[in-house]
């Protein structure tokens, strides 16, 4: 595998982390974002789109507020972020006017993602917006989401976003020069890891780890993210951010960083918004049988199903999972969960005798799945 993916890249997004934009949470460096800018002006030069996927309000909230520790309360993060975004933006704004070109900000939660239409709506603005010659600069809106739907890390995000707007590679710049086959704090001998192929779980043993205590991610969320991003075929890049000229160095086969290949072609679009719906609406429980049957491209009946959790509705988003609770697959399911608890093991034949009539034949459409 080489890195030649990288240079024929047309649309990238890139992710710079809080510990690199804080300048270690020292408040933004201003310096290394104008840097940034300006490499990234020279890929606009060369027909390369970019998105930024910028974390960072946080932790300027943080220094703003006087705040050494990043805080554990959802309402104390979101009144940072707010303090936070406003530096945030302006130093991006005032970089890249230094090189000629316009930014839009643009924040995003689980529900912008979540929601099939304003999925489409946020596709459409963003790959309007790189259209025109605008930067969009991302960020999770931190100072409206609350605990248990907030993405987490804009590693995560960053991978969400690169399959939002199909691009063809991921740049995660971070404190790190890449992936290590060991923690280089506690290895002394570690080695860095300069290529592999994203999802390989070997490359979650050597990524085990927490984030900084100015940013939330860490090296796992990244090479996660990576398996991610590679279901739109998207190729992701791992980097020291403060690099001289690092971009420039990725996007010309230069070796810099790790390098995780897609192995995968890219999904439909439809399934590809299903396998990034961060949020289920309940579970669906199968067979050894179904499972196997999910495997070979087929639509799940009900027949194969034996237990339903949660409360979902028609339409909704559900796991689909193995007889040992394991997430295989998810869907759209065509029948709630009442409805669905009472045709578990039944054949299509008899849904119309039990419920008095019949939406679909299968539980979910093969169109409608995505195995995970």
């Amino acid at each position: 595998m080489s890195r030649a993916g990288l240079s024929q890249a047309r649309r990238v997004v890139v992710k710079i982390g809080s510990s690199l934009l804080t300048n270690a949470g020292a408040g933004l460096d201003r310096e290394a974002i104008g840097g940034w800018a300006r490499q990234i002006a020279e890929l606009r030069g060369r027909g390369i789109e970019v998105l930024v996927v910028s974390s960072g309000a946080i932790a300027e909230g943080m220094k703003r507020l006087h705040w050494s520790r990043r805080p554990h309360a959802i309402h104390e993060l979101q009144a940072a972020a707010a303090v936070g975004q406003m530096g945030l933006v302006q130093a991006w704004e005032t970089c890249f006017s230094e090189v000629g070109l316009h930014t839009a900000q643009v924040l995003l939660t689980h529900a912008d993602l979540g929601d099939r239409r304003r999925y489409l709506n946020a596709r459409s603005t963003l790959t309007s917006l790189v259209a025109l010659g605008v930067v969009p600069i991302i960020n999770e809106n931190d100072t409206v989401v609350v605990d248990e739907i907030r993405f987490g890390d804009n590693d995560t995000l960053g991978a969400l976003v690169t399959n939002l707007v199909e691009a063809d590679a991921f740049v995660i710049l971070t404190d790190q020069k890449g992936l290590y086959s060991a923690d280089p704090r506690k290895v002394p001998d570690a080695q860095l890891v300069e290529r592999g192929v994203a999802g390989d779980p070997a490359l979650e043993a050597m990524a085990g780890g927490a984030g900084t205590a100015v940013g939330s991610g860490g090296m796992l969320t990244k090479i996660l993210a990576a398996k991610r991003a590679a279901r739109s075929g998207a190729h992701t890049a791992i980097a020291w951010g403060r690099e001289p000229g690092v971009l420039a160095k990725l996007f010309s086969d230069a070796s810099v960083g790790t390098l995780l290949a897609s192995a995968t072609p890219r999904v439909a679009a439809r399934k590809q918004w299903l396998a990034d719906y961060l949020k289920t609406s309940g579970r669906v429980v199968l067979d050894a049988g179904a499972v196997s049957a999910l495997a070979q491209g087929k639509s799940l009946l009900a027949i194969g199903a034996t237990a339903v959790e949660g409360g979902f509705e028609r339409g909704d988003v559900v796991a689909v999972c193995g007889p040992d609770g394991r997430e295989v697959a998810r869907g759209l399911v065509n029948y709630s969960a009442e409805e669905t608890a009472r045709i578990l093991r039944r054949p299509s034949g008899e849904i119309e005798a039990v419920l008095g009539y019949v939406a679909e034949p299968e539980l979910i459409h093969r169109d409608n799945l995505v195995i995970l």
